[in-house]
């Protein structure tokens, strides 16, 4: 679960870790969908017998693990009081440092890098984030997120 706070809190927590998700497993059958619904049906992806040879194991797509950010996310960053709603308004940098092997079990580590005021109740948020591998040292990936938030009066 997020750490809550009020909006005028947000650069208090500037520079800090704002939070560590549960782990969560990237199995094959979801590495199968993924492939299926972005057509990226690269081998090492979804053929275990030409992937191990070289990875060990078939290998999640950098994108599935970048689209776990959003359900990570949720338990790892600050949680603004009185949200009305969060836009994804991109990315600043992004690596993939590390493959994420079939079946292996990845979490979110969030830093709360920038916070930008960008009117009344707008606030542009700048998350470093760290996706760890369980058993890993090398990071999957690391992604400087951006995000607008729109709070309601009185938060």
């Amino acid at each position: 679960m997020s750490t809550r706070i009020k909006a005028a809190q947000l650069q208090d927590y500037v520079g800090q870790e704002t939070g560590v998700s549960d782990w969560f497993q990237v199995t094959q059958e979801r590495i199968d969908e993924f492939a299926d619904a972005t057509l990226d049906h690269q081998f090492i992806h979804i053929d275990p017998e030409r992937a191990t040879p070289i990875f060990g194991s078939t290998i999640a797509h950098g994108f599935l693990s970048l689209s776990l950010l959003p359900h990570l996310s949720q338990q790892s960053s600050l949680g603004v009081e009185n949200t009305v709603m969060g836009i994804n308004y991109g990315l600043d940098k992004l690596r993939f440092l590390s493959p994420v092997p079939a079946g292996a079990e990845v979490r979110l580590r969030s830093k709360l890098m920038e916070v930008t005021e960008r009117g009344e109740g707008q606030y542009l948020l700048k998350v470093e984030n760290t996706m760890e591998i369980k058993g890993v040292e090398k990071p999957a990936l690391v992604a400087h997120s951006l995000s607008l938030i729109h709070v309601s009066e009185g938060a």
